[in-house]
């Protein structure tokens, strides 16, 4: 039954009433199900009858609904084909013709299908978009210029390859006459415009898009098109680099407008063309940083600059990469720099001051490495730095001239001049660290020229101490002590650690936020020398409870469930704590986990930052790793109330955290009976719907695994092995997931009784030797190659036990596998783990196959050989699993996906702990086999064996 589209309205309606939403989502994901839903949703959206808001819900509801159910892992199109027919000739129109912010949505939705089908499965967009171009219509080419940019743009940050340049040759070669020529256009409408704002607002905004796409279409080659009207456009970009009318100016000093943007967007192509095209581009680059340096000494101090000015002085950065910089390599030239660009930009100005007052935690974002390109701060320190690099002493001595200039003017009043101490603080710190500052380590590379130690002593550590400094001098104390971390020796450290410390009990938000920053990163320091903490362990131990619950004290100030998540870093600073005690907080555990579940309970309701949800739930992994075994009925207790309602409630964000820490408190108490609220839990997650979210998955396997391990004698008495070799089956023969399926049946092997088993052998096997025939991934293969001898290695099943199982499947299909993928590719396996079990399979192999003594026997010299192979370099597995890895929050990918937590991550599991010395060991199990079998393995070593091989199996054998 098709989609009724007045009832369809009336839910999306609905979903936008709190009160009705989630009876709402749920009646609309049932409509999802019947045939032209996608096209109900564009119905909706491109009707004027409807609510704008419904039509924006739908339209958001539309490019999710593509996002999700477009296209499988493997390419293919989940849409029945007329629909999938119907959209791509309908969407392009549509978008065209409705408002912006619908316009954005469907945007989204055509990046998301061209992602899978551009250009071979959509060759007719690019034609479609350049026949929709018009002459005059500002809204029409906005529309169709929208669509481009939201497909080219994904050119950006990709690796070259042919088949990404036959794509973009593709698209040129349609595109980019029509674009140059749309270029003129609207150059020539702004031209005829002047007094009209209305129509320069409209054509501004054309411009701003051509350009963001003229960076598109150069982003990974020059177009040759561009490269003969280079003159031109230059002449173009130069024009609008330094136009201006009064008509476009914002009423807003804080306020960017389509002027501003459209100029930072011009400063983005010419950085690359700088850096990229400079050949070509060389010729015509004078007049843009002529433009650009009278801009700089010209511009205001508005906010509404900011992104102008930053954009600006990264241009010039780029240009001082390039044989162009020699022009900064003087004395006056750099004076000038220094007065009229960069203490300009460093200075603190009061819509900063503001900022750091009514929204720190904005202030704290932009502040810190890395999360601030566009201030102008961090441009003028790139710009300085870039300087440094090329002409160390002539950039060190000039600036170090206004640094004491600055701390003089700071002495003579305190009070009155803590902004000139600010300054030169962050001018010192600008050309103290060389190179970029990282966000894991800090300043890397220090300036030879300067003495940070010294500044420390002089300057910053009296700041640290002071109750009386200013509130910014107080900040700016623990932002030196964070950079410069590893210049300051660990005695140092242990001296200052306390203070910082003492700054997380201060009432500014800014200051005991920066506070917790910098405590984090200290208990992260290790010594070079001795490879231990800077930090001693000790001196966090005893106070350990009281940092803690000011932590917790300082999250949940604010009990509004956006309040409580608005600060990652005191979160962060949580993680590390737990972290850094270990399980020193059996003590206190019962006490710290009553902070989490609090605070679990408030946010479910309203998650609303990722990164915050993230440090929480590795914070409380670690709580579960170091303190749950101890403890695990405590925990399994407190935490299946908050856990069940995060799954009752379909916290979406949450549940793959949900998922890994049921399975890390599993696996905290592997010994235990399942309790009846597990066994209720397995009923859940055996339920196909709950598998159909992506990012459960690989939560789920690893719970699924957690519960098969601690109970399998009940799911076998209860007949449940097979829904959970249903859910095998469909991960197996999906690539995205085929590492877990692996992962799943390797456990439910290792666990169950083989005899429990037997009946489902072939069917497993047939379906592994489908996808190695049919849809074979490198990574396929080597899983398959691991699993292969994980049960050849396995005492009561063996290589004859795989043979007759395969012949099941098909008779002697073993030997295809094993001559044309198994023995070539063991070598290739990665994991210390797997290496490890195929010598012991081999091994077994060697000494208890009959099918390789009767069937096989070239196979057994074969084999011998690769043995030797492996042991050529005898893998080691490393027990130490101690060591947790500290990820990149910043590179993780948030969303409605799995994130790996890595305080609580599982361990790869040794088959064979008791094996220490993989060469003594196969040399042993050789000898007594060889006893065992009445000297018959010395006989095959004679008979079957060239001569090298012998000798180097003898070595074995002596």
């Amino acid at each position: 039954m098709a989609t009724d589209i007045a009832a369809l309205a009336q839910l999306l309606e609905a979903s936008l009433d709190p009160s009705k939403s989630r009876q709402a989502e749920g009646a609309i994901a049932q409509e999802q199900n019947k045939p032209g839903f996608s096209l109900s949703l564009l119905q909706i959206v491109a009707s004027d009858a409807f609510p704008s808001t419904v039509r924006l819900a739908s339209a958001l509801y539309f490019k999710n609904h593509i996002k999700r159910h477009w296209v499988n892992e493997d390419g293919v199109h989940l849409l029945p084909e007329n629909e999938v027919n119907a959209i791509k000739s309908e969407l392009i129109g549509l978008m065209v013709s409705v408002p912006p912010n619908l316009q954005a949505q469907l945007g989204e939705a055509i990046s998301a299908i061209a992602d899978s089908d551009f250009w071979e499965q959509w060759q007719t967009l690019v034609a479609d978009l350049v026949s929709r171009l018009t002459t005059d219509n500002t809204t029409v080419n906005i529309g169709v210029l929208r669509v481009a940019h939201s497909i080219f743009k994904r050119w950006r940050p990709l690796f070259r390859s042919d088949g990404l340049f036959t794509e973009i040759n593709h698209v040129l070669t349609q595109f980019s006459e029509p674009f140059l020529q749309q270029l003129q256009y609207t150059d020539a409408i702004i031209t005829n415009a002047q007094g009209n704002t209305e129509v320069l607002k409209g054509a501004f905004t054309e411009l701003e898009l051509i350009v963001k796409l003229f960076y598109d279409l150069s982003c990974q080659d020059l177009p040759p098109v561009f490269e003969d009207n280079i003159a031109a456009i230059c002449s173009l970009l130069h024009k609008y680099l330094i136009y201006d009318n009064a008509a476009l100016h914002t009423d807003d000093d804080d306020e960017s407008g389509v002027l501003e943007y459209t100029r930072a967007g011009i400063f983005e192509v010419l950085m690359l063309y700088v850096q990229k095209y400079e050949d070509v581009f060389g010729a015509h680059l004078g007049q843009f940083v002529d433009s650009t340096w009278q801009f700089l000494t010209s511009i205001t101090l508005e906010t509404k600059y900011d992104i102008l000015v930053s954009k600006a002085l990264q241009f010039l950065t780029s240009v001082a990469t390039t044989k162009h910089a020699e022009s900064f390599n003087n004395q006056d030239v750099l004076v000038q720099i220094m007065e009229k660009i960069i203490l300009q930009n460093l200075t603190l100005r009061e819509s900063d001051v503001e900022l750091f007052e009514d929204e720190p935690i904005e202030f704290i974002r932009r502040d810190l490495e890395g999360s601030d390109n566009d201030t102008r701060r961090r441009a003028a320190t790139n710009f300085l730095r870039t300087l440094l690099q090329r002409y160390q002493d002539l950039v060190t001595t000039t600036a170090q001239k206004y640094i004491t200039i600055f701390l003089q003017e700071y002495a003579k009043d305190p009070q009155g001049n803590w902004k000139h101490k600010d300054t030169a603080v962050y001018l010192f710190s600008a050309i103290a660290a060389l190179g970029t500052v990282t966000a894991a380590k800090g300043v890397v590379s220090v300036n030879p020229h300067v003495d940070v130690l010294s500044f420390f002593q002089n300057n910053i550590a009296s700041d640290l101490q002071s109750q009386d400094a200013h509130v910014i001098l107080k900040v700016d104390s623990v932002k030196f002590l964070y950079n410069f971390r590893n210049q300051l020796s660990p005695e140092l450290w242990r001296a200052a650690f306390p203070l910082l410390v003492n700054h997380l009990a201060n009432s500014n938000y800014v200051v005991h936020t920066y506070a917790a920053i910098a405590v984090e990163r200290a208990l992260y320091l290790t010594d070079d020398a001795t490879k231990t903490s800077v930090i001693p362990k000790d001196q966090v131990l005893g106070s350990s409870k009281e940092l803690l619950t000011h932590l917790f004290q300082l999250i949940t100030k604010n009990s509004a469930p956006e309040k409580i998540q608005e600060n990652e870093f005191l979160m962060k600073c949580v993680m590390r704590v737990l972290i850094f005690i270990r399980d020193g907080v059996l003590p206190i555990d019962e006490l710290v986990l009553g902070f989490f579940v609090s605070v679990l309970k408030i946010i479910r309701h309203n998650p609303s930052n990722p990164r915050f949800q993230y440090f929480l739930f590795e914070a409380l992994g670690a709580l579960i790793r170091f303190a749950a075994p101890t403890h695990s009925q405590l925990f399994e207790d407190k935490l299946a109330d908050p856990f069940q309602a995060i799954l009752e409630n379909n916290v979406e964000e949450f549940a793959p955290y949900v998922f890994q820490l049921f399975a890390a408190l599993l696996e905290a108490n592997p010994s235990g009976a399942l309790t009846s609220y597990y066994q209720s839990l397995f009923q859940v997650i055996i339920q196909p719907a709950v598998w159909e979210s992506k990012g459960n998955i690989p939560a789920l396997v690893r719970l699924l695994t957690a519960i098969i391990s601690r109970d399998a004698q009940t799911i076998v008495t209860n007949n449940q092995l097979e829904p959970i070799l249903g859910i095998f089956h469909k991960l197996v023969m999906s690539k995205a997931n085929e590492t877990h399926a692996f992962d799943l049946v390797q456990t439910i092997i290792a666990v169950v009784p083989t005899s429990a088993l037997s009946q489902y052998f072939p069917t497993i096997l047939q379906l592994m030797i489908t996808r190695l025939s049919g849809s074979k991934t490198e990574n396929f293969a080597q899983r398959f190659i691991a699993f292969y001898h994980f049960i050849s290695a396995r005492d009561g099943m063996g290589a004859d036990f795989f043979v007759t199982i395969t012949d099941q499947v098909q008779h002697d299909v073993f030997k295809g596998i094993y001559l044309g993928i198994i023995l070539p590719d063991t070598q290739k396996l990665a994991r210390p783990v797997d290496r490890k079990t195929a010598v012991v399979s081999f091994t077994k192999t060697l000494t208890d196959s009959q099918a390789f003594v009767d069937r096989y026997p070239k196979g057994w010299n074969l084999t011998t050989q690769k043995l030797i192979e492996l042991l050529v370099n005898p893998p080691t597995v490393n027990k130490n699993d101690d060591i947790i890895v500290d990820a990149d929050v910043d590179e993780l990918g948030f969303g409605v996906g799995f994130t790996q937590l890595n305080t609580c991550k599982k361990p790869a599991k040794d088959p064979f702990p008791e094996i220490t010395d993989v060469k003594a060991w196969v040399g042993q199990y050789l000898k007594d086999a060889n006893a065992r079998h009445n000297g018959k393995i010395v006989t095959f070593v004679q008979e079957r064996l060239d001569d090298n091989t012998r000798a180097a199996l003898q070595e074995y054998l002596k």
